[in-house]
C-alpha cells in the first residue's frame, strides 16, 4: 500500500513539474516575440502617467475607455499581489462601472445586456474592494468574463489580448493591452504562466 502512495506521489510531483514547466517555456515565447511592450514596463509609482497613456491609446466609447483603463490598473495590482492596492481599484472600477451610460448608440436589446453586464460586474468589482487577495482573484475571473463581454458589444479601438492560464480554477481568462503574459491569477508566484487565446479589435 505505501508502495502505491509514493508511485502516486511521484506521478503527480512529475505532471506538476511538467505542466509549471510547459507554462514557463509558453512565456518564454511569449517574451521573445513581444519585446518590451509589456503594460508593467508603464507602471508608475503614483499611477500618474500611467493612466495618462492609458487614456492616449484607448479610442472609441468614452465610457468603454473608462472601465477599460480602471480594469487594467486593477488587473496589474493583481500581477504584483497588491491586496490594498486591488482594493482601492476595485472600488474605482465599481464607482466606473456605475457610470456607465447605456442609453445611446447601442440597440434596445444590447442596452438590455450591456445593463446586466454592468450589474454583474459592479457586483465583483466590489467584492474586490472588500477581499483578500484570493477572494480577489476568484471575482477578478468573473469580471474579466463581464468586462470581456461589455467588449464585445461597445468594441474597441485599440487591440487588446484576450489571455489564458490553464492552472488557475480548472482554466481562467483576462485581457490585456499587450501580448506579454503578466498572470494577474497567480501574480509572483507563476507571473508569466499563460497564453494570447486571441486578439480582439
Amino acid at each position: 500500500m505505501s508502495k502505491l502512495k509514493s508511485t502516486l506521489g511521484i506521478v503527480a510531483i512529475a505532471f506538476i513539474t511538467i505542466t509549471v514547466m510547459s507554462c514557463k517555456d509558453n512565456s518564454k515565447e511569449q517574451n521573445s516575440t513581444d519585446g518590451d511592450h509589456s503594460e508593467m514596463n508603464h507602471d508608475n509609482s503614483d499611477g500618474h502617467h500611467d493612466g495618462e497613456k492609458r487614456e492616449m491609446a484607448m479610442g472609441g466609447d468614452s465610457n468603454t475607455q473608462a472601465v477599460l483603463k480602471d480594469y487594467f490598473n486593477l488587473k496589474n495590482a493583481l500581477v504584483a499581489d497588491d491586496n490594498a492596492k486591488a482594493k482601492t481599484l476595485g472600488a474605482t472600477l465599481a464607482t466606473t462601472l456605475g457610470n456607465f451610460d447605456v442609453s445611446s448608440n447601442f440597440s434596445d436589446t444590447q442596452k438590455a445586456e450591456l445593463k446586466d453586464i454592468i450589474e454583474d460586474a459592479v457586483e465583483h468589482a466590489e467584492h474586490i474592494s472588500e477581499s483578500d487577495i484570493g477572494h480577489q482573484r476568484e471575482h477578478f475571473k468573473i469580471l474579466s468574463k463581464d468586462v470581456s463581454d461589455m467588449v464585445a458589444i461597445t468594441g474597441t479601438e485599440n487591440t487588446l489580448y484576450q489571455q489564458f492560464c490553464p492552472m488557475y480554477d480548472g482554466g481562467s481568462a483576462w485581457l490585456s493591452l499587450s501580448k506579454d503574459i503578466k498572470n494577474p491569477y497567480y501574480g509572483s508566484q507563476m507571473l508569466n504562466c499563460g497564453k494570447v487565446q486571441k486578439e480582439i479589435n
